[in-house]
């Protein structure tokens, strides 16, 4: 017979033993049911070890939390039950003067894993060995792993320190352990892993070496693996490539083969862009007939839908970016399909638009000048043009003479005054955040490998690219980021190396989803090493975002040894295979850019001198190097800021599916006053920042821009006053001409009345 309900309390059992009471610790009238199923009697003397545990170095009183224990122990409660109760609470008293209970929660959420692992597996660590041998039994690890012996496995076993668990706050914690972990698998055991497999290339001379290097480096949080590699990797026949761009061809069989490979990729959670600039427009000819071709946005539905459909396993949509370039005679109708109105069998809801914009559609803009859209087909069967694989002068010159041929050979086309359409884009950013921008010409000026072709467009956030050709190459890149919170400046070159090391054996052992794809990692090697957490490297040292001199050198110290060690690769593994002809190879570095550049603008040039020179000598191992992606959710794991972007706001609470969750910076304590909220931000500033980290990143980042729209937030002397369409323009034409390559969201901090703020775009810059 249970025995019966008792009112008991732990504020009571706690005042018994405080002294209030000679009650024991222990209660036989109300049991416990404990993860395994069994009963036990209450014991509060447990509560509080474990509360006692979760609040220790921390700016937490343990006393509150057991005071604000709010469920009731009654007879029957479940420890689980209990658990969940206390951070709930922790979460509840979170706030910005007491942060440190977002890591309690987290805390909390670790203990409970832990205990459900050893439930489950009858151990928690402690036989990494075991753990191994039955989860490659299971078919949850490859069997890549069992390269390594019993006892090397036991070795890496004894590196892990569980203590590393009690680093994650609550945001961090619940995204590792329900996006990143198998089952019956504890964070470290999957980041060692992750090490061993990443280190299985390795001479066995040198291998646990290796690896011990990259599970230090991940589990201390110094270096953040991309979903992808973290989520992928343990798993046979994984693919562990983030970021992929198709380019599609004006006809059936391309058109339909990128379709089954965004799917392909979209199974195994890379993000796709494909850009459909030489499909042919709306009203073109199809086998001869004229006015036959309904355009690109039926394509666009059909990518829409695989997205939706091929869901990585059921874990999320499948996300792609479909880019098309500015002169495509179906822009207009492509900057409508997101909208409600018109005809729905032409709209895709659930892909994310980009337009590629050339240097002379930016200077039209400038100038108020027409701009002519054209349809590809028309320009290519007259003409003998593929305007789409044009940039720079050469796309100028033909541009030029299509123009030269309206109404004579080129009789399907739009006149629009570019500034006009800009508008339309803006209004569009403004309502929906989209469309992407990429930079054509300044992504093409930097492009190592012009002798081998072009790059469209960028990825799926904008920092990824290379060169891309329909059904031969799709270019593909794998990403890591170097975590700035955490790693001391004396340390860069340490984890850089780490960091390319660990993509460049990422490229080796993953399996790409298709040929074109092989072939691109074949040609290129392409990497992206990126970095998290500047606004906290930022505030530790009491700067911000107009400190563009430190922020310039630190990440020319980034740029150097991710290049350096690439170069030390190819002496030991060999250059990529396209690198004769290359701007590597003519001794050009970062960006395309000469020694001289160097010379007069890095702290150290002649470092960057020497490296040319070895670099013409030896080769460099991978075509592309650095790359800085959003890392909005893996930022929260790593607990720093995510990318190189201002913090949102010093805190804020975030809604999950199951609640709100704290956040805010991981140092908002000691350097409260030194977090420029980007909220309440000049986005001019943050532009000038990531036009200085650009001058070092070969490939791309991810700038996000942050539009408030309320009164008063950027001239607080002028209350009445707001951000105006025209601010908006010069600020995204600022993007332009400093030299950045691509704008990814532009977000808005919403005012009652937004009306206003539409029909305000439309007057813009008049």
């Amino acid at each position: 017979m249970q025995p019966t309900l008792s009112k008991t309390t732990l504020k009571q059992t706690k005042d018994s033993i405080d002294g209030n009471s000679t009650l024991s610790t222990k209660n036989p009238d109300i049991q416990v049911i404990r993860r395994n199923g069994s009963w036990i009697d209450l014991d509060i003397s447990r509560i509080r070890y474990v509360v006692e545990w979760a609040c220790t170095g921390l700016d937490a009183n343990h006393l509150a939390l057991e005071a604000g224990l709010t469920t009731r122990l009654r007879n029957g409660i479940s420890t689980r039950e209990i658990q969940d109760n206390l951070i709930n609470c922790a979460l509840q008293m979170c706030s910005l003067e007491e942060p440190d209970w977002r890591y309690v929660a987290g805390r909390l959420h670790i203990w409970s894993l832990w205990k459900d692992i050893e439930v489950s597996r009858g151990y928690a660590y402690g036989n990494y060995p075991l753990t191994v041998r039955t989860m490659v039994e299971s078919g949850q690890y490859d069997n890549r792993i069992s390269i390594y012996t019993n006892a090397e496995l036991a070795q890496a076993g004894s590196w892990i320190k569980h203590d590393w668990d009690k680093d994650y706050d609550y945001a961090g914690a619940v995204l590792l352990t329900r996006r990143y972990l198998l089952k019956d698998e504890l964070p470290q055991e999957s980041f060692l892993t992750c090490s061993l497999l990443l280190a299985a290339l390795e001479t066995p001379s040198r291998r646990m070496q290796v690896a011990k290097s990259f599970y230090e480096s991940i589990a201390k949080r110094k270096i953040s693996l991309a979903t992808p590699i973290l989520s992928n990797l343990r798993i046979p026949n994984g693919s562990l490539t983030s970021c992929f761009i198709l380019g599609v061809d004006d006809n059936l069989e391309s058109i339909f083969s990128e379709i089954t490979n965004t799917a392909r990729i979209s199974k195994n959670g890379g993000g796709v862009g494909i850009n459909i600039s030489r499909i042919r427009a709306t009203g073109s000819w199809v086998m001869g007939k004229s006015n036959s071709s309904g355009g690109i946005i039926p394509w666009i539905k059909l990518l829409n839908d695989t997205a939706i459909a091929v869901n990585q396993g059921g874990r999320r949509a499948g996300a792609v970016t479909v880019s098309v370039d500015i002169w495509h005679l179906d822009v207009p109708e492509f900057l409508e399909m997101q909208t409600e109105n018109g005809d729905q069998r032409r709209k895709a809801y659930d892909i994310f638009p980009q337009l590629v914009l050339p240097d002379e559609f930016m200077r039209r803009v400038m100038d108020k000048k027409d701009w002519i859209m054209v349809d590809p087909h028309e320009v290519r069967s007259k003409l003998g043009i593929e305007l789409a694989e044009l940039w720079g002068e050469t796309f100028e010159q033909a541009y030029a003479l299509i123009e030269s041929q309206l109404d004579r050979q080129i009789t399907l086309y739009k006149k629009i005054n570019a500034r006009e359409l800009f508008k339309i884009i803006m209004r569009s950013q403004l309502e929906t955040g989209m469309p992407y921008l990429a930079f054509k010409d300044t992504i093409n000026r930097a492009n190592p490998n012009q002798h081998c072709g072009y790059i469209p467009s960028v990825n799926l956030c904008t920092e990824s690219f290379s060169n891309v050709s329909p059904g031969k190459e799709a270019h593909c890149c794998n990403l890591v980021s170097l975590n700035l919170a955490n790693i001391l400046d004396e340390e860069i070159a340490e984890f850089s190396a780490i960091a390319v090391r660990i993509l460049d054996n990422t490229i080796d052992i993953t399996h790409p989803p298709f040929e074109a794809a092989k072939e691109h990692n074949h040609q290129y090697r392409t990497i992206g090493v990126g970095a998290m957490g500047l606004a906290d490297w930022l505030a530790k040292r009491h700067l911000n975002y107009e400190n563009l001199e430190q922020i310039g050198n630190l990440f020319e110290d980034i740029s150097y040894w991710c290049t350096y060690t690439s170069k030390e690769l190819a002496k030991e593994r060999g250059a990529y295979a396209s690198f004769a002809g290359s701007t590597w190879n003519q001794g050009l570095l970062i960006n395309a850019k000469p020694t001289q550049w160097f010379s007069d603008n890095a702290k150290a040039p002649q470092r960057w001198l020497e490296l040319s020179k070895e670099i013409q000598q030896y080769g460099i191992r991978n075509s592309h190097i650095t790359a800085i992606a959003p890392n909005t959710s893996s930022s929260l794991v790593q607990g720093c800021t995510a990318s190189i972007l201002p913090v949102y706001s010093r805190f804020f609470y975030d809604k999950w599916a199951k609640g709100t969750v704290p956040i805010a910076p991981p140092f908002i304590g000691e350097c409260f006053w030194h977090y420029p909220e980007n909220k309440n931000l000049d986005q001019k500033k943050v532009i000038k920042a990531v036009a200085t980290i650009q001058q070092w990143i070969d490939t791309g980042i991810s700038m996000e821009l942050l539009f408030n729209l309320n009164q008063g937030v950027y001239s607080p002397e002028k209350q009445n006053s707001s951000i105006s369409a025209r601010d908006i323009f010069d600020t995204l034409l600022l993007a332009w001409q400093k030299g950045c390559k691509a704008i990814y969201y532009v977000r808005t901090v919403q005012k009652d009345d937004f009306k206003d703020e539409q029909e305000g775009c439309s007057a813009c810059a008049n």
